[in-house]
């Protein structure tokens, strides 16, 4: 009869011990597909965006609170709101923004980003969401330089790689164009004499000539190249309808104009893109 006890034990034990792992291997494999499911629809991951934290004043650093503020980064803040995406912002040269977005060491490229057919070659832009120029800046007691063509044998300064550069050099008789990786040297350059003029973004020219240039500099001439701005993605993202979808959005129940109002003081001419 004992023998017969210690077997029955012994044959309870088996059947629990089963029991509990065919359990604990349906539930592991339930895990591994939710995890599966969520990271194959984005759940949980967080975006990385590449911006240029140099462009006042669409992203910068905020010297009292030490973060990262303006029109981009709220208008980013925004669509990822809309969105449901946790995202980190990675400050970065803006040379290494479309190769980053190349290689996948980044999900968005947010910096005032002008979208051009090459560039358009190598990532894909959602909808443009702004309409800028290019603007030449000189000191404020210059007076022999009133426009563009008044740059013959004269030392322009600007920030490498971008479209601002691609025009300096193709302006007719300018003597050097100095490039800047960060657009704050080329305006003390300017400012200290070692430039005469300065060719970047109107935006954030007049910002500059109304703020920290305020007295020293000043825009002269017309806006040149007509331009937009684009967010940019890796080739193929997904993301891309998404945010054009939330950007249609926002130019038509007037959170666009809310963000734009409070980066330019003003209301915008027109929306961009709405339809």
């Amino acid at each position: 009869m004992k023998v017969l006890k210690k077997i029955g034990l012994l044959l309870m034990v088996l059947v629990l011990a089963i029991g509990l792992t065919a359990c604990g291997s349906s539930s592991n494999e339930g895990s591994d597909s939710q995890d599966k499911s969520a990271a194959e629809n984005g759940v949980g991951e967080k975006l990385i965006v590449g911006t240029d934290t140099s462009f006042v004043p669409f992203e910068f650093m905020d010297q009292e609170t030490q973060k990262y503020v303006g029109f981009d980064i709220d208008l980013w803040a925004a669509i990822a709101e809309e969105l449901g995406l946790e995202y980190e912002l990675k400050p970065m040269d803006f040379n290494g923004l479309i190769p980053a977005l190349q290689s996948g060491t980044i999900d968005v490229a947010l910096a005032g980003m002008t979208i051009k057919e090459e560039r358009k070659e190598k990532v894909d832009f959602a909808l443009p969401y702004y309409d800028a120029g290019l603007l030449v800046l000189v000191r404020a007691d210059n007076e022999d330089i009133k426009s563009v063509d008044d740059l013959k044998g004269k030392v322009v300064a600007t920030k490498t790689g971008t479209t601002s550069y691609d025009y300096s050099v193709a302006v007719e008789g300018v003597k050097e164009v100095k490039p800047f990786p960060n657009i704050d040297g080329a305006y003390m350059e300017l400012i200290n004499g070692g430039a005469d003029a300065v060719i970047f973004d109107s935006p954030n020219v007049l910002y500059f000539a109304a703020n920290k240039g305020k007295g020293q500099v000043k825009p002269v001439g017309d806006i040149l190249e007509g331009q937009q701005y684009g967010i940019a993605f890796p080739k193929g993202s997904e993301l891309v309808d998404d945010v054009n979808q939330v950007l249609q959005k926002f130019f038509e129940n007037g959170k666009y104009e809310e963000i734009y109002v409070k980066w330019f003081g003003q209301k915008p001419q027109h929306i961009p893109s709405a339809k």
